[in-house]
């Protein structure tokens, strides 16, 4: 059994790879291999109204050419409720979710009216006003098919030591090393975030900390943009109980104009390049790896 670190990468199966998406494997895979630990594959496809089969076996399909491989069986998340509901009821069960049946509109109204000024933004858009949110922590069973927000106020009194996380990459203004988690941005610019969809039954904040715990992932690697997510993980680590792996978050890889790649550039996929004759050498050269 290795006793490296163990990386994953998690993409999505709702869009051909790109060049982005290449990086991202290859860095998680060299970093794992050259400290003689383990690369593992996460399909994270929780979002069933947009991923596709045939965008799942592309991922196959274009890691294998890259030169990728890893252990089988590969974790869905799809296959995965069972577990995210046994966490949801933990948190449930503390009193820390409640209920929300705000629609995007009703935040941005709420978020806007006049004595709130301009609609303050966190890692996951417009921070949640508290319109849903109970002066008392909701009694019965945890509801089904109904959006579920963890209240961050009442979950980091339950939370006696520092918040912090190991960073060997970068994020977004150059921090690394050992951060230092501000509780008072939690609440006031993170705010109470949305831990179940409503047409999900759980989150990508959720679903990703309980999958890393379940696969032994023990240092992390994903994109700057996901640094602000990284406190949001933490706090879900602490309050489940589950290990807190090291993180790396690398550069993204941007096109001409300096806008990050998308799904949507098919320009940059992987596929279209091969189909063009590139190497997987070539590609690697693209990503500057």
């Amino acid at each position: 059994m290795p006793s490296g670190p163990v990386t994953r990468f998690a993409p999505s199966p709702t869009g051909p790879l790109h060049l982005g998406h290449a990086y991202a494997a290859l860095l998680a895979q060299h970093l794992a291999e050259a400290a003689g630990g383990t690369f593992l594959l996460r399909i994270e496809d929780i979002d069933q109204s947009r991923a596709r089969p045939e965008w799942e076996a592309q991922i196959y399909d274009d890691l294998h050419w890259l030169g990728l491989s890893w252990p089988e069986p590969v974790m869905r998340q799809s296959d995965r409720r069972t577990a995210y509901q046994a966490a949801l009821r933990v948190l449930w069960d503390r009193g820390l979710l409640y209920p929300c049946h705000c629609n995007r509109r009703d935040i941005l109204a709420a978020a806007s009216a006049p004595q709130e000024g301009a609609p303050l933004m966190g890692p996951d858009g417009i921070v949640y006003p508290g319109t849903c949110r109970p002066t008392e922590p909701p009694e019965g069973p945890m509801p089904e098919r109904t959006a579920l927000r963890l209240n961050m106020h009442l979950a980091l009194q339950e939370i006696d030591s520092k918040l912090l996380f190991e960073e060997g990459g970068a994020g977004p203004d150059g921090e690394t090393g050992r951060i230092s988690i501000d509780r008072r941005h939690l609440v006031e610019g993170v705010g109470d975030i949305v831990l179940a969809r409503r047409d999900m039954g759980t989150s990508y904040h959720l679903s990703v900390v309980v999958d890393d715990a379940a696969q032994g992932v023990t240092l992390v690697t994903r994109g700057a943009d996901l640094f602000e997510a990284t406190p949001i993980h933490v706090v879900l680590q602490h309050l489940l109980g589950l290990p807190r792996p090291a993180y790396h978050h690398h550069r993204l890889i941007r096109d001409e104009t300096g806008k990050r790649l998308a799904k949507r550039d098919d320009a940059r996929a992987i596929a279209l390049y091969r189909a063009e004759g590139l190497t997987p050498t070539q590609v690697r050269a693209k990503v500057g790896l």
